[in-house]
């Protein structure tokens, strides 16, 4: 399974970033292997709809979870049309929150927000 997820560095005990769209990097963090890789969001410096194109990145790479603080609602579109399910993290760092979602500790992403239009 691979688990995609919006952060602010380039390894596994960086902070998850507050904003899904215009995060820095997206890790993308195989379960089987337990190896992550990095992909440079060039989406988080567009003036519009970079949540749906980091969705579509996310989608593109196939992972089949995303775990995020927030996601806006054509984000969630894109991602959910992809098969993707999201989980809200709820702890400051990408590999506790992978930890706690191997260990069935994190819950639907149930609040998606209308998106921050510009903004």
């Amino acid at each position: 399974m691979i688990i995609a997820i919006p952060v602010d560095e380039k390894k596994l005990d960086t902070p998850v970033c507050i904003s899904f769209g215009r995060a820095p990097y997206f890790m993308f963090y195989n379960t089987d292997t337990k190896e992550a890789e990095y992909l440079d969001n060039e989406a988080n410096s567009q003036t519009g709809g970079a949540g749906i194109t980091s969705s579509q990145n996310i989608v593109d790479k196939k992972a089949d979870i995303l775990l995020t603080i927030r996601c806006g609602q054509n984000a969630a579109d894109v991602l959910e049309g992809g098969g993707i399910k999201i989980y809200k993290t709820k702890f400051d760092t990408a590999i506790k929150n992978i930890e706690a979602f191997e260990n069935n500790d994190l819950e639907v992403l149930g609040e998606i927000h209308p998106g921050f239009h510009k903004h």
